[in-house]
């Protein structure tokens, strides 16, 4: 996996919650029934997400409900990363085991707006807007959490360590 991710930005606010990434009457749906919902909120979102656009939201994005088809719809969608001032905890969960960057970083919100280029470094936590020139530092992953990512996914992480078992 690439650590160093660019794109353009797509801006949110606050208490974004997992049932507008993921709508609870789209969950048994086919990837093209449900992506036009992810994020109805902004009607532009779903047809507009370029591969590698990355969102930047404020407080508690991804609170409510555990699903996991909300990380995996944005995941699905393209997106190289969400970096938001916090983040629900489940929501963040869920993203670390599918391998899909999600980055706690204070300031975020005032530091970007739409279309803005920015790039993420997973590995050192450094997020710099390349339209504004400024920098901001989000909350390094811990190890295991950058294995984890690295490999693919916690399911990757756990058929490695079962196969080596094996051996």
């Amino acid at each position: 996996m690439n650590t160093v991710i660019r794109g353009r930005v797509w801006k949110f606010g606050d208490n974004i919650d997992t049932d507008v990434m993921a709508p609870w009457n789209t969950l048994s749906q086919t990837w093209e029934e449900r992506r036009s919902t992810v994020l109805a909120t902004r009607p532009d979102f779903a047809a507009g997400a370029q591969p590698g656009d990355i969102v930047v939201a404020g407080r508690n994005w991804g609170c409510g409900s555990s699903r996991e088809h909300a990380a995996e719809n944005l995941k699905l969608l393209g997106l190289g990363a969400v970096v938001a001032e916090s983040f629900g905890r489940i929501y963040f969960r869920n993203c670390i085991a599918i391998a899909f960057p999600n980055m706690v970083c204070p300031g975020i919100q005032a530091a970007c707006e739409d279309g803005d280029q920015v790039e993420v470094d997973i590995d050192s936590g450094v997020v710099r807007n390349l339209t504004r020139g400024s920098q901001l530092q989000a909350t390094p992953y811990t190890a295991d959490m950058l294995a984890i990512v690295a490999a693919g996914g916690l399911l990757e992480v756990l058929k490695k360590r079962l196969a080596e078992a094996r051996a």
